[in-house]
């Protein structure tokens, strides 16, 4: 009966080597005895251990969103996209209902380049089938990491193709970069895009800042769209590189948690200069830290969409088992005093990790007028006094609507089904010693590059190829389709690719500034990459139209957001 006490009253220690006296509550007690009772009068055999797991992920369900339990096998993996380096194939995934679901392949990782998409469910590794067998992440993990050098041979299920596809991944050093891109966009103006806020993120943006500085910036666009977050300490050193001292940059406050103010020093690298900041609704966390603290102080402009809303601080914390809890302590705080925290409280999950889709659904991705904040969570930015709001991420300074125009279902068809991609790859593994040739420096290749009308009609023979294997004699063999049927999700796989001249038309610029996009990330490197696929990216070239236009960067500055 200890053991089992021991084991509920933990959720309430700070840190598995606190030495200080827990005292039980009547609620505790209860939790402790319950679980004694089941195991000893219970009618059947129980697995305590899962049981006792059972009843830490109820208790931080009833919490808030963020708030989870981290098993003991899962601990040492956890942190790898946000530190370190290691060999592997290089990608983030989550073991959901017994299927390895591919959440993010790491930038310029291999299997980013073999055509790995997020979505992805990988089935088999080599010869094992790692899909409703229950195996454990380590598990899953030994058999895709291994020496830089050697390959590994998985099978994948994508949504909308009914058979598996088969990669050939070449494993690597797997760097967790921070940056996908730094580059002069003209002789005054520096762009440089982060993906998260990890342990290397401070470094890479001071080297990447010194870099721009050398060629000229005296301007900066700093790219957070899609940026999930991370540390907070990142967040906050990042943030002070842009205000000088003494600036409130960020505070956090939670019931149990005292207030506690993290302020600017003297060593901000970009103090001074226009500075632009994108945001969208995916920028989250860290993102919203910074972006907050720029917005209140009236140091630089926001441009974008309102960002995701997410204003908790979680603090991981060791139990005795090995295992941990993701446990929200605090709320964080811009400047100005607003919690960017969007409500949870009705349906933590589901209404929750739906709200995106929610907002697009009310006209709020494509009219700003569509928004709307009470006047309970109004503030005014600490030197212009411009209006700004709490309680749903951080709205931008300058409102740029979703592309509803150009991405067609025919465009989304062939990037689902990675058409596109594998377009592009083709063309480069068939030429890549004669375009290099030809285009020996990615800025020549962005200059110089057209995608033909020839590389566009292999696109659509590639659409059309991919079809084929939705004819019956084609699909899956029988013994794969036994071994996974009951396992995975094939949603969708009877879907063709059905052609339309008229959304063909409606997408081909953005699908040609794809082509290329590909391209010139295989060819060269992720700045290529970005510097190509920006110009589709709207958020991005409104930025570009502010940021040179002196007059309406200081009007944005200086008048208040409209809470029509």
């Amino acid at each position: 009966m200890k053991k089992l006490i021991f084991t509920l009253i933990s959720l309430s220690i700070l840190s598995a080597s606190t030495n200080a006296q827990v005292k039980l509550t009547k609620s505790s007690e209860k939790m402790a005895l319950t679980m004694y009772f089941i195991n000893k009068l219970y009618v059947d055999k129980i697995d305590e251990k899962k049981l006792s797991d059972d009843v830490v992920k109820a208790l931080l369900h009833e919490l808030d969103p963020h708030s989870s339990y981290i098993s003991e096998k899962e601990v040492k993996e956890m942190n790898e996209p946000l530190e370190g380096n290691f060999d592997g194939v290089g990608i983030s995934f989550n073991m959901m209902t017994d299927t390895l679901y591919v959440i993010e392949t790491i930038s310029g990782g291999p299997a980013e380049k073999v055509g790995i998409l997020p979505g992805d469910k990988i089935i088999y590794v080599g010869d094992t089938l790692i899909a409703g067998v229950k195996m454990p992440n380590k598990k899953v993990m030994s058999l895709l990491r291994g020496p830089k050098g050697t390959k590994v041979d998985v099978k994948v299920l994508r949504r909308g193709v009914p058979d598996l596809i088969e990669f050939i991944i070449t494993r690597n050093k797997i760097p967790i970069y921070s940056l996908d891109a730094a580059y002069m966009i003209d002789k005054k103006t520096g762009y440089i895009r982060l993906n998260r806020f990890g342990a290397t993120t401070t470094d890479e943006f001071n080297e990447a800042c010194k870099k721009l500085k050398q060629e000229g910036m005296q301007n900066l666009i700093l790219d957070l769209q899609n940026n999930g977050g991370g540390y907070l300490t990142a967040a906050i050193e990042l943030a002070d590189e842009f205000l000088d001292k003494d600036k409130l940059i960020v505070y956090t406050e939670g019931a149990n948690q005292p207030k506690k103010n993290e302020k600017s020093t003297s060593k901000g690298l970009f103090e001074q200069g226009k500075l632009i900041i994108l945001i969208n609704e995916y920028s989250a966390s860290a993102s919203e830290i910074v972006s907050g603290a720029i917005q209140d102080w009236d140091r630089g402009v926001i441009v974008g969409r309102r960002s995701f809303g997410k204003g908790l601080v979680q603090r991981q914390i060791p139990l005795p088992d090995g295992s941990q809890l993701r446990l929200t302590t605090a709320r964080y705080y811009t400047p100005t005093g607003r919690c960017i925290q969007k409500p949870y409280e009705n349906g933590k999950e589901e209404n929750y990790a739906m709200d995106v889709i929610e907002r697009y659904n009310k006209g709020e991705m494509m009219h700003a007028d569509s928004i709307h904040f009470p006047d309970s969570l109004k503030y005014q930015t600490l030197i212009n006094k411009r209006t700004v709001y709490g309680g749903g991420g951080i709205m931008p300074d300058y409102f740029v609507p979703v592309d509803t125009i150009g991405f067609t279902n025919y465009l989304r068809n062939l990037n689902a089904r990675a058409i596109t991609y594998k377009t592009a790859m083709k063309l480069v593994d068939n030429s890549r010693k004669e375009l290099l040739k030809k285009y020996p420096t990615g800025d020549i290749f962005l200059k110089e590059f057209e995608v033909s009308d020839d590389l566009l009609k292999q696109l659509i023979a590639n659409a059309e190829e991919e079809n084929l294997y939705l004819k019956p004699e084609n699909k899956t063999d029988s013994t794969d389709k036994d071994e996974i049927k009951d396992n995975v999700t094939k949603s969708d796989t009877d879907e063709r690719i059905e052609f339309s001249e008229n959304e063909y038309i409606r997408s081909l610029p953005i699908i040609k500034v794809q082509i290329k996009a590909l391209i010139a990330r295989d060819l060269y490197d992720n700045t290529s990459y970005f510097k190509v696929i920006n110009g589709i990216n709207e958020v991005y070239l409104n930025a570009c139209k502010i940021i040179k236009n002196d007059k309406q960067y200081d009007e944005l500055l200086n008048k208040k957001i409209s809470d029509e």
